[in-house]
């Protein structure tokens, strides 16, 4: 089978992880995949942020976990938090973000880290404290968050993929 086929069908969402720091040579590669991705009209959109502060991403952490009325850590444990943040000017911010987001991912899989999609990044950065960690990076103008890829080396296996549904497919 095809390489990024076969990467396709076996990357999975993980959700536990070892505390093990990546290798900067690797997250660099994984976030340049994200650039690659289609964008409306070339259009450029998103905006990769690279967390492995460990202090900003446990206060990205906590913020999430307060939109969700948690006190669980929403990132599994994640050593690194790419947040994937899309200018509001441009009308396809949200599917050019969901591109990146993806081959975030595909990338990931491919260097042998594992990955997931966390939500809330879109409240996280309409809240005031996400507007001033914006503002404290020197990140200016009107950004959406559109969602977080948490990284890391999973603790234990893969999961199973899930069956997928009869009619997913339909040739008309």
């Amino acid at each position: 089978m095809n390489e990024v086929l076969n990467a396709i069908r076996t990357r999975r969402s993980v959700r536990r992880y070892k505390p093990d720091p990546i290798p900067a040579d690797v997250l660099k590669r994984i976030a340049e995949a994200g650039t690659w991705a289609a964008t409306g009209m070339n259009r450029q959109s998103p905006l990769i942020l690279v967390v492995t502060d460990r202090t900003l991403r446990d206060r990205l952490s906590a913020m999430n976990a307060a939109i969700l009325h948690t006190d669980t850590d929403p990132f599994y444990g994640a050593p690194v938090v790419l947040v994937v943040l899309a200018s509001k000017a441009v009308p396809t911010r949200v599917c050019d973000g969901s591109l990146v987001m993806g081959n975030l991912m595909l990338a990931a899989h491919a260097e042998g880290v594992a990955s997931c999609w966390i939500n809330r990044a879109r409240e996280e950065f309409e809240s005031e404290e996400g507007k001033a960690i914006l503002k404290e990076l020197g990140i200016e103008g009107d950004w959406e968050g559109v969602g977080h890829c948490i990284l890391g080396y999973a603790d234990g296996e893969l999961p199973a993929p899930a069956p997928r549904k009869p009619d997913y497919v339909r040739f008309v």
